[in-house]
């Protein structure tokens, strides 16, 4: 089926790029035994090494959201959900993610807009003395990570889709 094909490629995207992303969270760890170890005993501290552990940590949160999203490990209250049926499941997941998490994406794409292009087009920097240049890169992660979780979603619809229709199949047995 051609929306199977279309979820699988999406999801392959989002697998790709959580696994390339998921590197990151070693190069964070790296970072901060780094940083504290220079500043435990050696007295040196960077303001731009802990700016680097946050951007990175906000890089790694915001672009693995949708490798999050597609393995179904993103925080949910699951006192119903996980008693419902499948196709109850599938009917929730297809109406939340229609509902809420499409519009929500679409919303701070469009709203981060402005504070992306505002941004590079002030050359902003970090306002701390040592602070990092280029801080506009860390602010455009914001509106591609909602874009990722957007295709995602779409992922997440068509699959639950199927779900729906194999659970009202065997139903109908």
């Amino acid at each position: 089926m051609l929306l199977e094909k279309i979820a699988h490629k999406i999801e392959n995207l989002s697998e790709k790029i959580g696994k390339s992303v998921s590197w990151l969270a070693f190069v964070l760890v790296l970072l901060v035994c780094f940083d504290v170890v220079s500043r435990y005993l050696f007295k040196f501290s960077s303001v731009a090494v802990q700016e680097l552990e946050w951007h990175l940590f906000a890089v790694i949160f915001l672009i693995g959201a949708a490798y999050t999203l597609k393995h179904d490990e993103h925080v949910r209250v699951d006192l119903i959900y996980s008693r419902l049926s499948q196709k109850a499941q599938a009917l929730i997941n297809i109406l939340g993610t229609i509902l809420f998490l499409i519009p929500f994406c679409l919303m701070i794409v469009y709203a981060s807009q402005n504070f992306v292009i505002s941004s590079f087009n002030m050359s902003e920097t970090s306002p701390d003395p040592g602070g990092l240049p280029a801080r506009y890169i860390l602010k455009a992660i914001l509106p591609i990570s909602f874009l990722l979780i957007l295709i995602q979603s779409f992922a997440l619809i068509i699959r639950s889709l199927v779900q729906f229709r194999k659970a009202s199949y065997k139903e109908n047995l």
